[in-house]
């Protein structure tokens, strides 16, 4: 059986501008958000990319037709060949009626809830509802589906299926936490042979979204919302936070049984709305590194108290032993550790999918695992990678590198030795773009398309942020290391591998002065671990580097400037190395300087 999820709409981010103030620092501020497509064939997932990464704008809710055509090319096959299309987005007739039960019972004027009702109105027909999705798939790809192979599925059941397809498809447990899916911003239950059970009494509202209370702390704090939320949370290891908390004591309530609610609802057309209060709790806004980061360390403190809260309550109901935590929170590594810290659970896995770049794949395992034809096969559970997305050959890069003449020199590496010779560039003060293999998917850089330095350097942190990633100065790295030297290095408590960079351990003491441009303020850092498995090439880079310094890890931060997409091609990935004050490149086997660079 052959399923292709498919995330993004047309229209979306035009109707969402033009209806709800989606533009300049909200422009992130929609659904469709990180679009994209995989395909699954037999239960195997044989490719998925983002469509950003082939459009070249940054979280781009467009229809996915560039990742569609790639993901069918790369497995030979075509549109009329599909047996399964998968959504990952349900808004049928009921969550309709729902929206208007909630908005007709809503404290606002009448016209108030007219002018309210045309908007959402709009939205559904053009954009977000099932007539919607199915003529803009046969507009954009020029094939019509038969409706009858269209599968919706529930935004955070997508997500659900996502964490449970990256884990092995084992029995679980689970979290989804986000800023808002169809009706909903989290809920909890399990996962058994492949069926999912939500535990009703613990979905959270919209109106009550702990991350859409986390957007708008992000935009009080000047950043943009939906997309700086890690920010707020790398901000926050340069502060204690105040006790009592003001989140926690004003703005948030617990409830029993693991629910929550905000004090006052989040309100889509008003995104500002809670500004007035965080300055009546924390005082008039300053643009100074003090005063966010002592909001930024109380988010994190209440995000982890919330998230904690709705753990108990899940303990209490299943008797399951691991654990899944997916949706837009899920990015936030800090709160993931204390969370798995904090329970009863015995691991707990956080997907290299878990924001809504994942959900294509939760969409398209979901429609096959709930398909009559598929109820023997649902216990597939082969390793899954990360590296999904395009790949090019040496003939490709070549011919790139020739397009770029006058303006680089490279030279070929002999097979075999890519890893020797970087390694020797790599003990000393420099920045290397490393390009190699298929592209991974998901937010982070996972050591395909990454930028490689030498954190022994206390101020490499510095240099990357100022000459190449053009960011904020206060933004940490993270280090790869050799999963099997981990624990030597790494605080990691019931973890033994960290390989998707969603999980943050302490540094131990000794190795502080060693790795001072991996570790934060706070002395941890958001550690990715790898095996020869995993990325033999990156992994014998390791070893090699480690011999020559005695220094067990790279930095890796991924190979972009800041408001990009991670490279793709090898003529993005030349494109950030002109554009930045990256030392060298290091393409396939090619080794490139810019003209006129010193060697």
């Amino acid at each position: 059986m052959i399923v292709l999820g498919c995330n993004g709409f047309t229209r979306g981010a035009e109707i969402f501008a033009d209806k709800f103030g989606a533009v300049g620092t909200e422009k992130h501020y929609i659904l469709g958000h990180d679009a994209g497509a995989a395909l699954l064939v037999d239960g195997k997932l044989v490719a998925a990319v983002e469509e950003e990464r082939l459009n070249r704008e940054k979280k781009t809710s467009d229809f996915p037709i560039n990742a569609v055509q790639w993901c069918l090319e790369k497995a030979g096959i075509e549109f009329s060949e599909i047996d399964l299309i998968a959504i990952p987005w349900n808004f049928s007739n009921e969550v309709f009626d729902a929206t208007m039960h909630d908005l007709a019972s809503a404290p606002l004027p009448p016209m108030e809830k007219v002018d309210r009702l045309a908007r959402i109105g709009e939205l559904f027909d053009k954009a977000l509802g099932r007539e919607a999705i199915l003529a803009d798939f046969a507009a954009r790809t020029g094939f019509t589906p038969d409706p009858e192979k269209v599968v919706f599925v529930q935004h955070h059941l997508a997500h659900a299926m996502t964490g449970y397809y990256m884990a092995g498809m084992k029995d679980t447990a689970f979290l989804i936490s986000d800023g808002r899916a169809e009706l909903f911003s989290s809920l909890t239950g399990e996962i058994r042979d492949g069926k999912i059970r939500v535990f009703e009494e613990s979905i959270i509202s919209a109106n009550d979204s702990l991350g859409n209370l986390f957007a708008s702390i992000t935009r009080f704090l000047g950043f943009v919302p939906n997309n700086d939320e890690y920010k707020v949370m790398g901000l926050s290891g340069f502060a204690e936070a105040p006790s009592p908390n003001p989140f926690l004591e004003h703005i948030v309530q617990l409830h029993e049984g693991g629910r929550y609610s905000l004090v006052r609802p989040h309100d889509l057309e008003n995104p500002r709305c809670f500004d007035g209060l965080f300055e009546q709790c924390f005082g008039p806004f300053q643009d100074t590194l003090e005063y966010k980061a002592n909001i930024a360390a109380a988010a994190q403190e209440m995000l982890t108290a919330v998230t904690s809260h709705q753990l108990r309550a899940l303990e209490s109901r299943t008797d399951l032993n691991h654990l899944l935590f997916e949706g837009g929170l899920a990015l936030n590594c800090v709160n993931n550790t204390q969370l798995l810290e904090g329970s009863r659970f015995e691991d707990m896995s956080v997907s290299f999918g878990a924001s809504d770049t994942g959900v294509v794949i939760g969409a398209a395992v979901h429609a096959w695992a709930n398909h009559p034809d598929n109820t023997a096969e649902v216990k597939y559970a082969d390793t899954v990678t990360p590296y999904l997305g395009p790949e090019y050959d040496e003939a490709t890069i070549e011919s790139t590198l020739r397009e770029f003449g006058g303006r680089v020199e490279y030279t070929r590496i002999p097979d075999g030795e890519v890893a020797d010779q970087v390694a020797k560039l790599l003990t000393e003060k420099v920045v290397i773009g490393w390009f190699q293999g298929r592209l991974e998917h998901g937010p982070r850089a996972l050591g395909h398309r990454s930028i490689l330095a030498n954190p022994k350097f206390p101020d490499i942190k510095d240099v990357i942020n100022t000459r190449v990633k053009h960011r904020e100065p206060f933004r940490p790295f993270a280090p790869i290391v050799l999963e099997s030297d981990a624990e030597k290095i790494f605080e990691m408590g019931r973890k033994k591998r960290s390989p998707y960079m969603t999980f943050v351990f302490p540094v131990r003491p000794e190795y502080h002065n060693v790795i001072p441009g991996a570790t934060h303020v706070d002395g941890t850092s958001r550690v990715q671990t790898i095996t020869d498995e995993d990325t033999p090439l990156l992994a014998t880079l390791l070893r090699r580097f480690t011999a020559l310094t005695d220094v067990p890890c790279l930095i890796n931060t991924s190979f972009n400037v800041a408001g990009e997409p991670i490279v793709c091609s090898p003529a993005d990935a030349l494109n950030c190395f002109l554009g930045t004050e990256i030392d060298y490149l290091v393409l396939g086997n090619y080794l490139v300087t810019k003209t006129g660079q010193a060697a």
